[in-house]
């Protein structure tokens, strides 16, 4: 016991020393400097949290200082939150700098834009007061939106999940209104959870629309439900997370994606950004040979964990794609289907980690395990798999792989004026007929590792230079004009792109 006083008396005494003031200050006056003169929030939705900012105030002089007041001119109405030197708060005493040092500051907003009288909310923080004062500026730009999301159990507060082909799932999320099936340009639309599209409806998203997804959200096309993307040159439409902070601008996996169920018909995407999710485009639907269940054109998509977009026995018509870093492949058009691609640029320059497959992935199976536990391969038809005038490159040395399982069926595939990376270093692919580039007649008047001259990868920018070997090098199309709506119709160039000359 008496042991026992003793620490219980020792730990008192630290605690006391600890919390005591061993350092002399002087009162401040008025020589702080900041890191910034202001403090740009960048830009929030109404009522969602801003990012962390930090600001750091300095002591330049020999003594320490006693700053006795630290406040928001709006005070406690403020909606800016401080957390000065680890303390949170809105007005603040007594802070003390020593010689020579700084503190932080931290700064976070939450604002509902229909209580202010301008989207530009502004505050300042005030150091001092009287003659000594000194202050640092805050500005946050609030926009309006509208706002998507699933409905919740009042009582016990469950959040709905949806239900789909008549069974329930864990996918929070619900069908959308009959007056919900149209996102204009007026305000930029916030979907929380999976908005679905119902069964014989049509999700219409004019030109210049911003669809803005939270953390595990998404669309979803039902079976026989329908998608229509109208963008054009000037107004494209724009999918991405709702962390509208430029630190978020180039973060992948800020939402889930936009999936297209077996048997949702018609869908069309045109000059669309597709950015930061996890999979761009999960598309499952089974097409026909005559009738594409997406057409595709003119379209970004960029910065996905997993993939750009992953096809599972459908038909995809596209051309002027470009599709940049994925976690696995830009492209995997899987367990067979039909998939005509023209003048499209796949580029995976993925660096957040190691990347097994190549940009583009081909293959008629899928494997799965039968009840005694034993792995199965089933095949189904490649009907067609047609790229022309396309390049396939990254930052891997494998960009492009036709995976065949033998099981009879169909397996049709086309490689046309193409500019591939296959650089086959670990002599694994040899004797396989797929990739056989000299012997294959599936290929022709292709590129084996040429160069892309892409003007920066790292930007997900893929517009190639006066020295790509692609310049030039294209059949002629119907598409005649490239994403950016430059003419092609002489001496068009492989890709997305025609090729310009850099600064």
């Amino acid at each position: 016991m008496k042991q026992l006083f003793t620490f219980l008396i020792c730990v008192a005494l630290i605690s006391i020393s600890s919390c005591r003031k061993d350092f002399s200050t002087i009162p401040n006056f008025g020589q702080l400097e900041f890191s910034k003169d202001t403090v740009f929030l960048d830009t929030i939705f109404t009522n969602i949290g801003s990012a962390t900012y930090n600001l750091k105030v300095y002591n330049r002089g020999d003594n320490a200082i006693t700053i006795p007041k630290i406040q928001l001119e709006n005070g406690t109405a403020s909606n800016y939150r401080l957390n000065v030197d680890g303390i949170p708060g809105k007005d603040f005493s007594n802070i003390d700098i020593l010689a020579k040092d700084s503190i932080f500051v931290f700064i976070e907003t939450t604002v509902n834009v229909a209580n202010e009288s301008s989207p530009l909310y502004t505050d300042r923080i005030l150091f001092d007061t009287g003659n000594n004062q000194q202050d640092v500026d805050l500005v946050t730009l609030v926009e309006d939106a509208n706002f998507i999301f699933p409905g919740k159990d009042p009582i016990s507060m469950k959040i709905d999940s949806l239900t789909l082909d008549g069974q329930p799932t864990t996918i929070k999320g619900r069908f959308l209104e009959d007056t919900e099936l149209t996102f204009t340009n007026t305000k930029p639309t916030v979907i929380y959870g999976y908005a679905a599209v119902p069964a014989n409806k049509t999700l219409t998203i004019e030109a210049g629309s911003r669809v803005h997804f939270h953390d595990n959200s998404g669309l979803i096309v039902d079976n026989k439900a329908t998608l229509k993307v109208n963008g054009t040159l000037s107004e494209k439409v724009i999918f991405e997370g709702d962390r509208l902070e430029n630190s978020f601008s180039e973060i992948p996996g800020q939402w889930g994606t936009i999936w297209m169920r077996a048997g949702s018909k018609d869908n069309e995407i045109n000059h669309a950004q597709i950015k930061n999710g996890i999979i761009g485009i999960l598309i499952d639907s089974i097409g026909t040979t005559s009738t594409p269940t997406l057409k595709l054109q003119n379209t970004e998509i960029y910065n996905q964990t997993n993939f750009g977009i992953l096809a599972r026995e459908t038909n995809i018509e596209a051309n002027n794609v470009v599709i940049g870093s994925a976690g696995e492949a830009s492209l995997a058009a899987t367990i067979g289907g039909t998939y005509n691609f023209t003048h499209s640029t796949f580029a995976n320059y993925w660096n957040n980690g190691i990347r097994q497959l190549p940009a583009v992935l081909i293959n008629n199976f899928f494997v799965y395990n039968n009840d005694a536990g034993q792995e199965i391969a089933e095949t189904r038809d490649l009907k067609a798999a047609n790229f022309t005038n396309c390049i396939f490159d990254g930052n891997n040395n494998v960009e492009f792989l036709v995976d065949k399982v033998d099981g009879g069926g169909l397996f049709n595939y086309s490689i046309k004026n193409c500019m591939i990376k296959f650089n086959d270093t670990n002599n694994s692919f040899e004797g396989v007929a797929e990739v056989d580039f000299n012997n294959n007649p599936n290929y022709s008047n292709f590129i084996l590792n040429g160069i892309a001259n892409f003007r920066d990868t790292q930007k997900n920018d893929f517009i190639i230079g006066d020295e790509s070997s692609a310049i030039n090098q294209a059949v002629a199309s119907p598409f005649t004009l490239d994403i950016l709506g430059v003419d092609r119709t002489t001496t068009p160039d492989i890709g997305a792109y025609q090729h310009i000359t850099f600064d």
